[in-house]
């Protein structure tokens, strides 16, 4: 199960981030030591646990099931299993957003990582063409919930590889890339493409290979 980031000050399915990841845990903390066969939890019970009227409860409920967070129990009209993304809110960890001062910050560093990724690391089947931030970063908003960069890559040119050694596979090279920058920030969503039209628009261009 993959750690999910919830961000103050943003709401999701309409509920802020601390209410969302309370309420959700409360709901979980109902089937934890169940057997499977019973680990299911009933509309009423999510009402309470969310603290919503049975109009705003059941329609956060609804909204829960066509998200992916509730599968419905075929033979209890009121039942439902909870997922494993139901599980990601309510064990999610929640930040303070990204201020763009510190945004722009981080993407410098995601410019200075692909050139220096492109010019050491020999071993990597694949060189990066361009840097291109899109997504929350090109609004106008003063705090981020995120980073989305689209990362543009291409094979790495035999004179620009390492003479000795074996080359890693282009798949271990794109993980390595991927590895590279999401460890400059939790905030960074890594977007791989083989062509910049491919990266979602609006965007900009923040670093291309000379």
């Amino acid at each position: 199960m993959k750690t999910r980031t919830l961000v103050t000050r943003r709401l999701y399915f309409g509920v802020e981030a601390m209410t969302l990841r309370a309420a959700t845990a409360r709901v979980l903390s109902r089937v934890v030591g169940l057997p499977p066969e019973r680990a299911r939890v009933s509309r009423r019970a999510l009402r309470q646990d969310f603290e919503l009227d049975t109009v705003i409860g059941g329609a956060l409920v609804d909204e829960f099931v066509a998200e992916g967070l509730l599968q419905p129990d075929a033979n209890a009209k009121d039942d439902f299993w909870l997922t494993e993304r139901f599980v990601e809110f309510a064990s999610a960890r929640v930040v303070e957003p990204l201020a763009r001062a510190r945004a722009k910050q981080l993407l410098a560093k995601a410019c200075e990582l692909a050139a220096q990724t492109n010019a050491e690391w020999t071993r990597n089947a694949l060189e990066i063409s361009a840097i291109a931030p899109f997504g929350a970063y090109m609004s106008r908003d003063s705090l981020l919930a995120e980073l989305p960069i689209g990362i543009v890559v291409r094979s790495r040119a035999p004179s620009r590889r390492a003479r000795w050694g074996s080359i890693h596979s282009r798949g271990d090279s794109a993980t390595e890339l991927r590895t590279a920058f999401r460890e400059l920030s939790s905030f960074i969503r890594v977007y791989m493409v083989n062509d910049l039209v491919r990266v979602p628009r609006p965007f900009s261009v923040a670093y291309q290979q000379p």
